[in-house]
């Protein structure tokens, strides 16, 4: 049984009690959010020693770490430094996106020693085992093979399909396609002139999701990779597709997550996560950024971070972190951890606006230790403690109670 189909049958599992206890609440809670898809709780029944955390409606807004192998950059021991990064900075989920190298076996070690549910995109393994020459057999077969590992999410292009590539023929978008995943199917789709198989075989999709207690993350293959793009009918039409799509997946008691933007100005946010939450009947919503410009580059953890944090305070879910590196390179190490804190900020910034589970008192804590020049608890509470122990090493005059700001004229020596 899935964890959908026994919160229906009113069972608090483990899993939903190890949740509750991160969230600080009564576990009550996530069992009837399971039970009405509008919170997912991601645990495949093979994935050993997870400590899964709740994801969706009142919850803490998640974020989830992205690393993983290309061509010419295969170095497994690399890639699992950037996971136990993720970890150490307190990632909620972390994602395998390897194209490249021996994807299994890094996958393998992945969920061997990540605590934190594991996701990945079986479509970059079709694509860096067979190129587009796949067929529909390939896919699932991949499918079975990440969920026997135990794969806790997948993401899964179900609403690219035919009736989306026919609308591409008069499309106004600077970039029609900015997802690998999502072109994949469309390349592959053109290739073969046949459904995506994801979409035309997708009761079998969920077969294989409730055998495995696979949490289905539904892709946005037509994501805005542009401002200009944004909001627009391809990206509309999908999200109708993926609601329909969920639906379907809550009858067989698989969980369901959805992916959004992508690209999105400021203005039309708000809009966006209120779209997706009407036209996928409240199924938790996962977003990339959403960054609010394009000429960003080198600094679009800072342009994810502002749209995340907007888009946290509307009711989005899960936030993927963007690194300086978006757009440019694979990330390297200080790139991951340069963009966890961001989105971590981004996320905590939205908490608050929603008022998630007082979540403000970290705040007052901070706040009380710079007035007692309290420089470890300020440590404890700070995102990335090896910047702050650099920089609060950097800037120590001998007097503990000032720094090199303000120096001996710190105002909250006298007030």
């Amino acid at each position: 049984m899935t964890q959908m189909a026994k919160a229906r049958e009113g069972i608090i599992t483990e899993e939903m009690k190890i949740a509750a206890q991160y969230e600080g609440i009564d576990p009550e809670i996530i069992r009837k959010g399971v039970a009405e898809g509008t919170i997912v709780v991601p645990a495949n029944i093979n994935h050993k020693g997870l400590k899964p955390r709740a994801i969706g409606k009142g919850m803490k807004t998640k974020i989830n770490t992205n690393f993983g192998m290309s061509r010419g950059k295969e170095d497994q021991e690399y890639e699992l430094e950037k996971l136990q990064l993720s970890l150490d900075m307190n990632s909620d989920t972390v994602m395998d996106l390897s194209i490249g190298g021996d994807i299994k076996g890094l996958l393998k070690r992945v969920i061997e020693k990540s605590p934190v549910a594991v996701g990945t995109v079986p479509a970059y393994q079709m694509i860096a085992e067979k190129g587009i020459f796949f067929t529909a057999e390939d896919f699932f077969e991949a499918i079975i093979d990440q969920a026997k590992l135990g794969v806790d999410y997948m993401t899964l292009h179900c609403g690219v399909n035919q009736s989306s590539l026919k609308l591409l023929d008069d499309s106004k978008r600077i970039m029609n396609c900015v997802s690998r995943g999502g072109g994949v199917m469309l390349n592959w789709m053109k290739k073969n002139g046949t459904e995506n198989p994801l979409f035309e075989y997708y009761d079998r999709l969920l077969d294989i999701a409730a055998e495995y207690d696979v949490t289905l993350s539904l892709g946005d293959g037509f994501r805005p990779g542009s401002i200009h793009d944004a909001t627009d009918k391809h990206q509309i039409h999908e999200l109708r597709i993926l609601g329909e799509l969920t639906l379907r997946a809550w009858e067989k008691n698989v969980q369901v997550m959805v992916e959004g933007p992508g690209h999105v100005p400021l203005d039309q946010i708000a809009t966006n996560v209120k779209l997706q939450k009407t036209l996928c009947h409240g199924a938790p919503f996962y977003v990339l950024g959403p960054l609010v410009t394009d000429i960003g580059a080198g600094y679009d953890h800072i342009t994810a971070a502002i749209g995340g944090a907007v888009a946290a305070w509307h009711g989005v879910d899960m936030l993927c972190y963007v690194t300086p590196a978006e757009h440019l390179r694979l990330p390297a190490l200080i790139d991951v951890r340069e963009g966890i804190a961001a989105t971590k900020i981004a996320a905590h910034a939205g908490d608050l606006a929603k008022g998630v589970t007082s979540y403000s008192e970290k705040d007052n804590v901070m706040s009380r230790a710079r007035k007692d020049y309290d420089w470890e608890k300020q440590r404890e509470l700070a995102f990335d403690k090896i910047k702050f122990d650099k920089y609060q090493k950097d800037g120590e005059q001998g007097d503990k109670k000032q720094c090199s700001m303000c120096g001996e004229y710190c105002p909250m020596r006298e007030s």
